[in-house]
């Protein structure tokens, strides 16, 4: 490979890295907006917080079952197709979502005070459970298509990048969504569906035309023999560092299919001790996260007394700059400091995010609301370090050839922890003598369990290539 190739290679890396980005930003404007949504919904429809706890705990757990599935389905067919079909989809349903109420002439959606009836709770649930389905259909094609495109002694850094995403389509949708219902009133509620809708209609587009599954599209070699390339031109020997990142061979380039690929699934997934403690791990973050994600505007306005502007500032705060820095200071942490094990920063960084949101609880009633601030972004700034990385350490640790099946089940633990982040704390701030307390007194505990067992695989190695390449020495064996 001459060195016009591989400049040509990391144009068409990060070309396919901006195209994911925007995708998956476009997925978070059709996802976060419902969270921005609730206090309006609250006010405006009637909806209690256990009805909306409801549909996000059912909208979690679709979802993460969704990425079960759609990850099996990554590893086989088009991710180009399945990542932006999803998208439009979803692009259909938040707009039937912001429609729904004008279907009261045909059906009893309303009462007489224009108050939700069941009819119109059963209507909008089931459309956002349905639209976590679709959103499954996002997340797996992108760790794929990250492990098919970049070095593995990179990929930490290149998907923590990759993974700001996450935190600035649930930003910018939070502060659109604050600013609509601060300039237009609770009433206007609806346009924090059809607003989003409208822009990643366009985002749908842009994946479908623009976006290719690996880079033999291209006609360009795997990554595989790209990394080994960088290796002999910066080393000047074509070997393995001492991080373990790839192993070179003609079976770096294998395609496994039938039971040599069914095999390979359930020992590097299903069967792989460390995949599991990651997914548990994962439960634990996803706990917090979405603790200040989905009820941030909700306990800063009845908790914390602030008006609904300043309280969705900070939540958008928190994705755009706690969210943004920490996944990239952690990815870039991981491969500078720690040879690639993203493990051991997960562990520092779940610590660190239970420590701000413990801060946050403990600070005296009339303290500044900067000081709320702080904490906020400091919790968004370290649980997105783990949230970046365990999907990573997923990828590494089960292979490029099943980083969607792992990446599966992880999201599977990461999106049932809605059960406790979602009805669990909706009940819990509505019953009388727990509230809030509560809610951080066990958003707490379970970010020091999740710690815990992060700290447990501080030496382990830094990826599963070496199994993988053994079991594939078994199936040439045979």
């Amino acid at each position: 490979m001459d060195a016009i190739t591989r400049k040509r290679y990391v144009r068409l890396q990060w070309r396919t890295l901006i195209i994911l980005m925007i995708g998956y930003i476009c997925y978070y404007f059709l996802r976060k907006n419902f969270s921005a949504a609730i206090p309006a919904m609250e006010a405006t429809l009637g909806f209690s917080k256990v009805q909306l706890g409801l549909f996000l705990t059912l909208n979690g757990i679709v979802y993460g079952l969704s990425r079960m599935v759609n990850g099996l389905l990554a590893d086989r067919y088009s991710k180009r197709l399945l990542m932006g079909t999803g998208l439009l989809l979803s692009c259909i349903i938040n707009l039937a979502i912001c429609f729904s109420p004008s279907l009261n002439g045909f059906f009893h959606l309303l009462d007489g005070e224009g108050k939700a009836t069941l009819g119109l709770v059963y209507l909008i649930g089931s459309l956002w459970v349905l639209n976590g389905y679709v959103h499954g259909m996002g997340y797996p094609p992108c760790s794929s298509l990250m492990a098919h495109w970049f070095r593995p002694s990179e990929l930490a850094t290149k998907q923590s990048i990759w993974n700001a995403s996450h935190s600035i389509g649930a930003g910018v949708v939070i502060a659109l969504c604050g600013w609509i219902l601060s300039r237009f009133g609770y009433g206007a509620w609806n346009l924090c569906f059809i607003v989003p809708a409208a822009i990643s209609f366009a985002g749908s587009i842009l994946l479908f035309t623009t976006l290719r599954d690996d880079p033999s599209a291209y006609g360009l070699p795997p990554v595989e023999e790209f990394d080994r390339e960088v290796r002999s031109a910066q080393a000047g020997q074509d070997k393995e560092t001492a991080g373990g990142s790839v192993v070179s061979g003609p079976e770096t380039d294998v395609q496994l299919t039938g039971e040599h690929y069914k095999t390979f699934i359930a020992r590097m997934v299903f069967r792989n001790p460390v995949i599991w403690g990651i997914s548990v791990s994962n439960f634990c973050v996803y706990v917090i996260r979405f603790t200040i994600l989905e009820w941030g505007t909700s306990f800063l306005t009845q908790y914390k007394g602030l008006d609904i502007a300043r309280a969705a500032s900070i939540v958008a705060a928190s994705e755009l700059i706690g969210g943004v820095l920490g996944t990239i200071a952690a990815g870039w942490l991981t491969d500078r400091f720690f040879q690639s094990k993203t493990l051991r920063t997960s562990a520092l960084f779940i610590f660190g995010a239970t420590l701000s949101f413990a801060g946050f609880w403990l600070i005296p009633s009339g303290t500044s609301w900067i000081w709320s601030a702080v904490l906020i972004v400091a919790s968004a700034f370290f649980i997105y370090g783990p949230q970046a990385l365990l999907g990573i350490s997923c990828s590494q640790y089960a292979t490029k050839w099943a980083a969607g099946s792992a990446n599966g089940v992880c999201g599977i633990f990461g999106y049932a922890a809605t059960v406790i982040s979602g009805i669990g704390f909706g009940w819990l701030a509505e019953h009388p003598g727990m509230g809030w307390n509560a809610v951080f007194i066990v958003a707490i505990a379970f970010g020091l369990i999740g710690a815990a067992i992060l700290f447990s695989y501080w030496k382990s190695p830094a990826n599963g290539y070496e199994k993988a390449h053994r079991i594939l020495d078994e199936f040439h064996q045979k």
